[in-house]
């Protein structure tokens, strides 16, 4: 396993970094805000070709192998980026595997179309990522995986995602049924997991060079903070967390690529740490900055705020530990 950045990875992160540096300072994403989305950012995204990206050449995509896509989802998650790019990615993925070329075209184009991480319960889709602004959901429904067109009102939520329910009726086509839907399905949420990672990622790396900028600055007894032990040694536990996620989520990204019997666990490895990590070291990066913090002016509670929402998005982080360890370890007696 080599996960050095080749030249083109390289020259990849280049291009949307400096993208993002351009198109998506704080202030466009506060800009977003309450809705969790800016139309013009994602219209900019899709003349790059974007929507593109994730599904291989023969169907008229990019040819974005998921660890190209784990890179450009780690500065999604740095830019805190209110463009919808891990959902249309997946959803690009589910439908290209399953011949789907009428709505991988459309995705293509720039439709917005989702995929619901949740099956859906009682005819219902919970928690929808991009619910709010997709044109399209896919979902898992009675056995069946389908596109649900149509639109919903976004959930007031403190992370400011454009989240919804989205209903299971209407207008609906069957994308897969049966082992075929199952095996889509499970391929997606390993690819979801993936990517949400990357996200998770780069929310605390970003993070953490936020509260060690502030840690230098601001003096307290005539010292900077970052001289004082207490702080100084959470920051470099932190930057060691930090540094283990980015392995982590990268390693998931390319056993999706190479090694897909790794994939699942890895996947699942990587979203869970992911979250817990993400969780601590914007917690701690805001805890350092003391009561500013919790200040909307100060940049940190935006990445606070959006890594509680990623890290639950496939539920309760609990339920998906002891599920993670029946697989590794066998049930409990």
């Amino acid at each position: 396993m080599d996960l050095e950045l080749t030249d083109d990875q390289s020259a990849l992160v280049d291009a949307f970094g400096g993208f993002f540096e351009k198109e998506c300072p704080p202030s466009t994403v506060r800009r977003a805000e309450p809705l969790g989305h800016d139309p013009a950012l994602w219209h900019k995204a899709v003349e790059l070709g974007v929507p593109m990206m994730a599904t291989a050449e023969s169907v008229g995509g990019g040819g974005a192998s998921m660890s190209d896509l784990g890179l450009v989802a780690e500065l999604v998650g740095r830019h805190l980026a209110p463009i919808p790019f891990v959902e249309t990615s997946i959803a690009a993925r589910l439908l290209a595997r399953a011949d789907a070329r009428g709505p991988l075209a459309r995705a293509h184009g720039g439709e917005v179309i989702t995929f619901a991480v949740r099956p859906a319960v009682e005819g219902v889709a919970r928690l929808v990522p991009a619910g709010a602004i997709a044109s399209g959901v896919v979902a898992a429904v009675d056995g069946a995986l389908v596109l649900v067109t149509g639109d919903a009102p976004a959930m007031a939520n403190m992370a400011s995602m454009p989240w919804a329910d989205r209903p299971v009726a209407g207008d609906v086509e069957v994308i897969a049924r049966g082992d075929e839907a199952t095996r889509l399905r499970h391929l997606a949420v390993t690819d979801w997991q993936v990517l949400a990672a990357s996200v998770l990622s780069g929310i605390a790396t970003r993070a953490l060079e936020i509260g060690t900028a502030y840690a230098k600055q601001r003096e307290q007894f005539d010292k900077p903070l970052a001289a004082f032990q207490s702080i100084a040694h959470r920051l470099a536990d932190d930057a060691t967390d930090v540094q283990g996620l980015q392995l982590l989520a990268r390693k998931a990204a390319w056993a999706v690529d190479h090694d897909p019997a790794s994939a699942d666990r890895l996947s699942a490895m990587a979203y869970l740490w992911g979250g817990e990590i993400a969780n601590r070291v914007t917690g701690n990066s805001l805890h350092v900055h003391g009561g500013y913090g919790f200040m909307l002016e100060y940049d940190i509670q935006l990445h606070y705020r959006r890594a509680k929402a990623w890290s639950v998005v496939a539920g309760d982080p609990r339920a998906g530990y002891a599920q993670l360890g029946t697989e590794l370890f066998g049930s409990r007696r």
